[in-house]
């Protein structure tokens, strides 16, 4: 049997394959190396597969792709997966930039994005990744995502670039005041998915034409400061998996053809592809 992992800050998607049939599947918390302990992330793991799925005894090969899963920190979740899963004897452990790059071109090379709760980009050639533009996050970049578009949403309906209505809707439907929000921004953990959770608002609202603007605005930055970083590649296929990149898809498009690419395949999770579905 093998597990394969495609896991985010907010969440992961896990699969369980016999002989190519998909015999489990769950999606889980978020894990991230970089911002949480591996007592923590064992914690997930055990809670989200290992207690849910009976058969864990008979898991011969894990792929993991992870954010947060750099060289420095693959190896360390390699060998806590190795202690949650005694029977595996090939684990891999990959940056969910990888996997995500395998989902939307195979063999073939492209250039792949992650547009979720945070983003990412890549140069893929088709077996590796040869370019990275680092994402730095969403204070310091992570152009394209749900909580760089929170952000922006939340700047624009105190400072005016938005309308007076659309905050006061905000404001209604959350329960939230400017206190609550700075307080959960500043002096909470976890200000990312926050941020992020102001999509679900703003995506129920895009016949604002300023607010479908807003986010169309988003993904140009994110092809300016991130994708056009890879040189003369507008000839090369690009292709986006994650909630920002499915949900939004329209205005993605937009943004892709007004920066000059073209955009093709666009996958909510990369789970399926990664497993073979």
């Amino acid at each position: 049997m093998k597990l394969i992992a495609d896991s985010g800050s907010t969440k992961t998607d896990w699969c369980v394959t016999d002989r190519g049939k998909v015999i489990f599947s769950v999606k889980g918390q978020g894990i991230n190396p970089v911002q949480q302990s591996l007592d923590t992330i064992s914690g997930i793991v055990t809670g989200d597969v290992v207690d849910k799925f009976g058969d864990c005894m008979r898991i011969t090969e894990i792929e993991f792709y992870g954010a947060g899963c750099r060289d420095d920190v693959s190896p360390a979740v390699g060998d806590l997966l190795r202690r949650l899963f005694p029977c595996a004897t090939a684990v891999s452990v990959s940056s969910d930039m990888l996997g995500a790059a395998r989902a939307l071109f195979g063999r073939s090379p492209g250039i792949a994005c992650i547009l979720g709760t945070g983003a990412n980009s890549c140069l893929y050639d088709g077996r590796r990744i040869t370019a990275n533009v680092p994402p730095l996050g969403y204070i310091l970049g992570d152009e394209g995502s749900g909580a760089v578009l929170g952000r922006m949403f939340i700047n624009g309906i105190f400072k005016g670039r938005l309308s007076a209505t659309l905050r006061d809707e905000f404001l209604a439907e959350t329960g939230l005041t400017l206190s609550d929000i700075i307080n959960k921004v500043y002096r909470q953990p976890q200000a990312n998915r926050f941020l992020a959770g102001a999509s679900l608002f703003i995506h129920r609202h895009l016949d604002d034409k300023d607010l479908r603007t807003l986010v169309t605005d988003n993904f140009r930055n994110f092809f300016r400061r991130n994708v056009c970083m890879y040189g003369d590649n507008r000839d090369m296929p690009v292709g986006a998996v994650g909630s920002m990149a499915y949900y939004y898809e329209e205005q993605l498009r937009e943004a892709a053809s007004l920066e000059g690419y073209m955009l093709g395949k666009v996958l909510k999770s990369p789970i399926g592809r990664l497993a073979g579905i």
